[in-house]
């Protein structure tokens, strides 16, 4: 049993190896290289550039819209969560596949949907214009790119925490009830210490994306808000400067760890109290 388990893994190990580790030990070679005279020396000048104002001010741009629209999510997806999961088995499941149904579209296609919404010449403008408003400037600005993230990303927040509330066993809930507790109590003691997980995945799951975002930013944002993704496009196709665009990369793949182990801890944590309180 336990050769057929090992026969099993090997598949698993070999993918890891071609599309996991040998990319990563391939960026981290370019990010502390430099080529001279078509040969590859050990350098960090790559990370020293990084210490730079232009591009300090890029990263604090970028996880400030991050953190942001992080945020926003949260905020409207969970209420959105909780509600469905009151919902009865069918309806529920209508309304998680319109969710979903729109991430079925190229991301692409649903960035420059925005466009024809928001632009001088699009829907939003002329109803505007009928009343005699306008036209108003509501592309290229922050408030635009953190409209993209969020319509994007939203579902990535909804779904984990619908995925949670719709497993929390009822009996705790008719539990907390039959104690005295009102909904405010039931919610703040019970329902939402409980779904801390599908909080903290659905967090994950939006930061990480708008963080290394480009495509919002470059549409939305008119090519002017430069973010850590843009940037990285640019070191690789326009600039050429691998190196440095896989010095980012890592760096950028290091605030998400930490980042990531940072939410795991206080999931854990959470998951302590939450049984506490219970």
């Amino acid at each position: 049993m336990n050769k057929k388990r090992g026969l099993a893994a090997y598949p698993y190990l070999l993918w890891s190896l071609l599309f996991i580790v040998v990319p990563l030990i391939i960026v981290l070679f370019f990010s502390f290289t430099k080529k001279i005279d078509s040969q590859y020396v050990f350098s960090l000048e790559n990370y020293q550039k990084l210490i730079s104002p232009q591009y300090l001010k890029v990263f604090g741009r970028s996880l400030l819209l991050a953190v942001i629209s992080t945020v926003a999510c949260l905020v409207m997806g969970y209420p959105i969560a909780y509600m469905i999961s009151k919902m009865n088995v069918g309806k529920r499941n209508v309304l998680i596949m319109l969710f979903i149904l729109p991430m079925w579209m190229n991301f692409l296609l649903r960035t420059y949907s925005w466009l024809a919404i928001l632009g001088k010449n699009g829907i939003i403008n002329t109803l505007l214009g009928y009343i005699g408003i306008g036209p108003l400037n509501l592309l290229y600005n922050d408030g635009t790119v953190i409209l993209g993230m969020i319509y994007n990303f939203l579902p990535f927040m909804v779904i984990p925490i619908y995925t949670v509330l719709i497993k929390i066993d009822s009996d705790l809930i008719s539990a907390a009830q039959d104690l005295g507790a009102d909904r405010r109590i039931l919610f703040k003691r019970v329902i939402f210490p409980l779904s801390i997980p599908g909080v903290m995945s659905g967090i994950t799951m939006v930061f990480m994306p708008a963080v290394s975002t480009f495509i919002i930013s470059s549409l939305l944002g008119g090519g002017q808000y430069m973010l850590v993704g843009n940037l990285i496009e640019q070191q690789f196709t326009n600039i050429g400067d691998w190196n440095f665009g896989s010095a980012i990369s890592i760096f950028m793949m290091i605030i998400i760890l930490i980042s990531m182990a940072l939410l795991s801890r206080y999931e854990g944590e959470s998951d302590k109290e939450g049984g506490a309180l219970l």
